[in-house]
């Protein structure tokens, strides 16, 4: 399977059309309120805060709207989800997590002390402990920061100064691996422990 097949079928859970991931993540906070309007009475709304009934939030979880925790979620004591942040069924987020503007689709589980910044998540992930999704090129300056994203043997310019990965349904990061910005996994990839993913070992001038 092509990067750019998957990208469009990753696409049929999200009620908007993108051509690209990062389109979708730099929209998420439209995207989220647009699906909160569509909710039914399963779900507790509450200051652009939708959390399903079925759904477990513990004590120290802190949760900024707009946001969707679906049917079977499970939020961990001091996790953080702001900026935009949908959790398909079933997903589990663990202790002291950050989520930042991303989707997690169902079944995938987050374990704990990871970060994850301006992703698209697919289903049944599994996500090791203190693996980090970064969303941006801090060690760079000015254009330098664009970030840049490998589909298909090409390397296209996100146009974007944040954006994370994307990882595709079935696959495994093992516990403190660090996947550089711009990122983007198959389905079924497998990043091993204190593994660093870098797709982009170019001259970033080229972006």
């Amino acid at each position: 399977m092509k990067i750019r097949n998957y990208v469009k079928d990753c696409f049929t859970a999200i009620p908007a059309s993108y051509e690209y991931p990062w389109a979708a993540t730099n929209s998420s906070e439209e995207i989220i309120r647009k699906i909160i309007d569509t909710l039914d009475s399963s779900f507790k709304i509450i200051n652009d805060v939708a959390i399903h009934k079925d759904a477990v939030v513990e004590q120290y979880a802190v949760l900024k709207g707009p946001l969707i925790i679906g049917k079977g979620c499970f939020v961990g004591a001091g996790s953080y989800l702001r900026g935009g942040v949908f959790l398909g069924d079933d997903v589990v987020i663990g202790p002291n997590c950050e989520v930042k503007s991303s989707f997690i689709f169902g079944r995938t589980k987050v374990a704990h002390l990871n970060y994850i910044g301006d992703s698209i998540v697919g289903s049944d992930v599994n996500i090791e402990a203190g693996a980090v999704l970064a969303n941006q090129l801090n060690e760079k300056e000015g254009q330098e920061k664009m970030i840049g994203a490998l589909i298909d043997g090409k390397i296209i310019n996100t146009g974007s100064f944040k954006f994370g990965s994307l990882v595709g349904d079935g696959s495994r990061i093992g516990a403190n691996a660090v996947l550089n910005p711009g990122t983007m996994l198959l389905p079924k990839s497998v990043v091993g422990r204190l593994e660093h993913v870098d797709q982009l070992k170019l001259d970033r001038t080229k972006l």
